[in-house]
């Protein structure tokens, strides 16, 4: 069953209306599908191959930069920093999931996927971004202890524990997914094949079963209610305290370095955190899917773009290092001639 493009109606998600299924419509077995892409701009292929080419050189350009900063800099080496790095790492794994796949399909007159190729980009795409959802909550806890106990932090906030922390948010993202890929791997799918979406995904792919997928809406659901929903609460948590402190701080200087140290993550989380509720959080088509589709490009390419940008120009000790490096080039430049 096909996703329709309905323009500014409100209905049940394809995958819900599913429901009502009860066997299969056919015994073909459906093995490779189309993916959408961008119907909407079927003229535009090559204007929008250049623009997201270019965002993604700018994402493993940029990304990369803050890596190596990081890596290169031992004033950078202290514990926000090396989750600032490992954030970097992810988000260029997370957009090489997707992006060079959507940038083939736009030179591609048809662009089709095998069902293995879709489960494990879909796996793959979702294990990073839970992945970096813990690790976004980490981050949180970081400022939380480095605002509300300074003189504890060093002795508590250890590269030991930053190490497990990073682990424990890696074995969250790789296992989470599991369940869903199990069952969703499992349902038949008997046509028609084409995923209304830009690359594979659990709803568009699951509302091409040919059969009750009761099971697999519940998972997908519960499983994005907990991973969502979860670290958002222990992130409201860890800032509600930071709030407290911060008011109590009697100087305007150092409540405004206290909230400097907290803007770039809390601008990170309102953009990452934002779109995906609204792409994974609701059982009600609101409007089209044009809307999701750049909601889509907003999560899945434009905030890994930001992140190093917002990174890099609302951190002082980032901009000092990248200023002290500019100004090494080019008196070494001077020195040459």
């Amino acid at each position: 069953m096909a996703l329709q493009a309905t323009e500014n109606s409100n209905r049940p998600l394809p995958w819900v209306a599913s429901l009502q299924k009860g066997g299969h419509t056919n015994s073909t077995s459906v093995t490779e599908f189309e993916l959408a892409g961008f119907p909407d701009l079927q003229n535009f292929h090559t204007p929008v191959f250049v623009i997201l080419l270019v965002i993604y050189l700018l994402i493993l350009s940029g990304n990369s930069i803050i890596f190596t900063l990081i890596y290169a800099h031992p004033r950078l080496h202290i514990p926000m920093y090396y989750f600032v790095a490992v954030l970097a790492v992810l988000e260029v794994f997370y957009t090489t999931v997707t992006m060079p796949k959507m940038l083939a399909d736009l030179q591609e007159s048809t662009s089709s996927i095998s069902l293995h190729g879709c489960l494990l980009q879909i796996y793959f795409f979702h294990a990073l971004g839970i992945t970096e959802a813990c690790l976004l909550t980490a981050m949180a806890y970081d400022r939380y202890l480095a605002i509300c106990t300074p003189l504890k932090y060093s002795t508590t906030m250890t590269t030991k524990l930053c190490f497990q922390l990073v682990l424990g948010c890696c074995a969250c993202g790789f296992t989470c997914p599991l369940p869903e890929i199990i069952l969703t791997s499992q349902l038949p799918f008997c046509g028609p094949s084409r995923i209304e979406h830009m690359f594979c995904d659990f709803p568009p792919l699951i509302s091409l079963a040919c059969t009750n997928i009761s099971t697999s809406i519940i998972v997908d659901f519960s499983l994005h209610s907990v991973v969502i929903l979860g670290p958002i609460f222990l992130i409201l948590l860890s800032y509600t305290k930071i709030l407290c402190v911060i008011i109590k701080i009697k100087s305007s200087k150092g409540r405004q370095k206290a909230f400097s140290t907290c803007a770039s993550h809390l601008i990170v989380v309102l953009a990452f955190f934002g779109t995906i509720s609204f792409m994974y959080m609701r059982l009600t088509w609101i409007g089209s899917l044009r809307y999701d589709r750049i909601v889509a490009v907003i999560y899945a390419v434009l905030t890994p773009l930001f992140n190093p940008i917002i990174y890099s120009l609302r951190n002082k000790e980032i901009r000092d290092t990248i200023q002290q490096i500019a100004s090494s080039s080019r008196l070494s430049c001077c020195n040459k001639r």
